[in-house]
């Protein structure tokens, strides 16, 4: 069974509240799948989730690597994209030490970084995801996955309907 994020990646950090500013805790982790509810499927999620303690709040510091189902926007080919992410929040103790994020501490010392790590896994997936940086895409005559079958089209002949509209390019060249 694939685990939920939500129930993973709540930390109970309250121990940590108690320790003086400059305490840090490291939570590695490193999971073979993971679902973010609704949409997100990640594999191989791997990396360190570290929390210290500030005079302002708990600081949690997040690197992690996964990768992700993508379809390759050139080709067209399914292929897994590594994605990388690498940010910084605080979870203040009070709200006048709240940063532009609004994170405050929970009551019950449980941080939930599932949201955070969900959308910031969601930010770093492109546009235009591409396989390999030098995919040669589809053959625009026939569709044809041009780095399976590179080929091309110059030497067939044309369909004599079009012949006329030919012979007008043929002028202008």
């Amino acid at each position: 069974m694939i685990p939920n994020a939500n129930d993973l990646f709540r930390l109970n950090v309250g121990f940590i509240v108690h320790e003086t500013a400059g305490y840090s805790r490291d939570f590695p982790f490193d999971v073979p799948e993971v679902w973010f509810p609704p949409d997100l499927y990640l594999k191989d999620l791997k990396g360190t989730v570290r929390v210290t303690r500030t005079a302002q709040g708990l600081l949690v510091q997040v690197n992690m690597g996964a990768a992700i189902k993508a379809q390759c926007s050139r080709c067209l080919i399914e292929f897994d994209l590594p994605l990388e992410i690498d940010f910084t929040e605080l979870y203040a103790f009070t709200p006048d030490s709240v940063t532009d994020s609004g994170l405050i501490l929970p009551e019950n010392k449980k941080i939930d970084l599932s949201p955070l790590i969900r959308d910031e896994m969601l930010l770093d997936v492109p546009i235009n995801p591409v396989c390999k940086p030098d995919c040669k895409g589809l053959c625009p005559e026939c569709g044809e996955n041009l780095n399976e079958n590179p080929h091309r089209h110059d030497d067939e002949p044309v369909d004599p309907r079009l012949s006329v509209l030919k012979s007008l390019l043929d002028k202008e060249g």
